[in-house]
Parts: C-alpha cells; sequence; structure tokens
C-alpha cells in the first residue's frame, strides 16, 4: 500500500503540523515502507502460536496485601497542613467550568 501525499497533508493537517514538501516526500516513503513491512508480517502462518501479551513469562512481584491498622487520625492530623472534620483539606487543582 502506497501512502501518498492526500493522506500525509490529511494527517498533517489533523496534528497541526506545517511540514515541508520535502518532510511529505521523506514521510510518505517511510510510512509506505511501514505499511508494506506490516504486509509481510501479516502473511505469515500464525495459527500454532499461542496468544500472549509478554514474552517473557512474569509472575507477580509484589508483596503480599495484608490488611494493617492504618495511621491513627490524631496522627493524621498532627502531620496534615490542614485538617478539619476528620478529613485532609488540600488546594483545588481542577478548576470547575460552567
Amino acid at each position: 500500500m502506497k501512502i501518498d501525499s492526500g493522506v500525509i497533508n490529511k494527517v498533517s493537517e489533523l496534528a497541526r503540523l506545517d511540514l515541508s514538501e520535502k518532510e511529505k516526500e521523506e514521510f510518505s516513503q517511510q510510512l509506505s515502507d511501514i505499511i508494506e513491512y506490516v504486509e509481510k508480517i501479516n502473511q505469515l502462518d500464525t495459527s500454532s502460536v499461542e496468544p500472549t501479551d509478554h514474552i517473557v513469562p512474569l509472575a507477580n512481584v509484589f508483596r503480599e496485601d495484608r490488611a494493617h491498622e492504618s495511621l491513627p487520625r490524631e496522627a493524621l492530623a498532627n502531620i496534615a497542613p490542614r485538617f478539619e472534620n476528620g478529613h485532609v483539606i488540600v488546594p483545588r487543582i481542577i478548576e470547575e467550568h460552567e
């Protein structure tokens, strides 16, 4: 599949990229080469290949999840910058829009 200048123009417009003619030609060739390579991969017989999400078998390396006592409210109140009515008060970081 050949990626033509129309596709490059459309994508560069959507991405708001100002490309020179030389860059458009270069990207057109590079993307065409990538598509050609993917088409070669699609020709491979993968019927006997098991689906996988990772090539190396991994196990969870996290610690065991155990319930334990949490920090007492008084201790939290002593270290929090603002603590009111049992809650840590933090600055607003998301503005509301109407």
